[in-house]
């Protein structure tokens, strides 16, 4: 008998490990038929910036609403923000946080004449909430929050491609630049836009890899990684290139998949080419996600949870401002501008 700890403490949302097999998944072999650690390379001169990019969604309030025409609906004020921290890969010049900036929104369900909600504060120097009107399609109670989530992942696949350097898939040659490469928290959304974008997903939950190879990831040292392979998976319907990353040695008392993290870049569906842009970032990843990876006693999700991901989180959460106090200027502003409502919950809105 032999016990390992989960890497992640218990109070975290989940675990770093679920081992969920994915039998549907497709994986080929697209760099080397040779299943085997491959060494870390160091980072190109040219690479000139690193963004990585994350974003974080949160309900403010969860509301039922109805119009003038009578038209009621499930709603929510809700905020969310998508940010990056713009570094040197080389360690030449201080990172700097972009884009943080909190957008907020009021969904509400389909054919509704919902206005704008802005929340005027008694103090000046407390600032203004608006919460612009998005609808969804389908009317139930979890469809807010849902609504909400897309459009944090929309704005942060934007960001994640409008950072990146542009490069075609199909058509970069083995010498044009990689300059600026951007690392996504989490997997990658929706289609390919052109950008050099990676996926980092920092748990090992889906598990793509059979137990004819499961093993390789235990035996790596930091700074490999495995070869890349071709993905598709949720039947099929997104292709992806794939491959894991050790970030650093796994202690005695863990499992012995702590310090891996899965990477993935955008794929067209057929599997018989690796594109030279994405062979470029696998060689980079081991020792680009070594040099950013955190430490145990300064995160509780080290190393996955990078150090600039880390940073990102607490300007995010100081970008939406303090949750207390935006319920308690949603409840006044309720009060103050529907006191016909019937119930606590219900605001009518024109």
């Amino acid at each position: 008998m032999r016990i390992r700890l989960d890497p992640w403490p218990v109070d975290t949302q989940n675990g770093q490990l679920s081992l969920t097999p994915q039998k549907s998944a497709e994986l080929i072999d697209v760099e080397t038929p040779r299943w085997a650690a491959v060494a870390p390379k160091e980072l190109p001169g040219r690479l000139e910036r690193v963004y990585v990019v994350d974003g974080k969604p949160r309900m403010e309030a969860r509301l039922l609403i109805e119009d003038d025409a009578g038209v009621s609906s499930f709603a929510g004020y809700g905020a969310f923000v998508a940010g990056a921290v713009n570094l040197c890969p080389h360690g030449t010049r201080p990172a700097l946080l972009e884009s943080v900036k909190a957008m907020r929104v009021l969904a509400h369900g389909p054919d509704m004449n919902v206005d704008m909600a802005r929340l005027s504060p008694r103090s000046p120097h407390t600032g203004r909430l608006e919460y612009t009107p998005t609808a969804f399609r389908e009317d139930h109670a979890a469809a807010p929050a849902a609504h909400l989530q897309a459009l944090m992942l929309r704005a942060e696949q934007e960001l994640s491609h409008g950072l990146a350097s542009a490069v075609p898939f199909d058509e970069m040659d083995e010498r044009e630049p990689l300059v600026t490469l951007t690392l996504q928290d989490g997997t990658l959304r929706g289609q390919n836009m052109g950008g050099a974008v990676v996926g980092c997903v920092k748990t090992v939950g889906a598990m793509y890899l059979g137990p004819d190879r499961m093993g390789l990831l235990s035996t790596m040292k930091a700074g490999e990684r495995t070869p890349v392979l071709h993905l598709k998976y949720g039947n099929n319907q997104f292709p992806r290139f794939t491959w894991y990353v050790r970030l650093c040695e796994a202690p005695i008392h863990l499992h012995p998949l702590a310090g891996i993290m899965r990477l993935e870049m955008y794929a067209p569906d057929e599997s018989d080419f690796l594109p030279p842009i994405v062979r470029a970032v696998a060689a980079l990843s081991g020792t680009l996600l070594c040099r950013l990876g955190s430490l145990p006693h300064k995160d509780a999700r080290a190393p996955q949870n990078l150090i600039p991901t880390a940073a990102l989180e607490q300007a995010m959460g100081r970008a939406l401002g303090d949750s207390r106090l935006v319920e308690r200027r949603i409840r006044a502003h309720i009060v103050a501008q529907f006191p016909d409502a019937a119930g606590p919950a219900v605001a009518s809105v024109a």
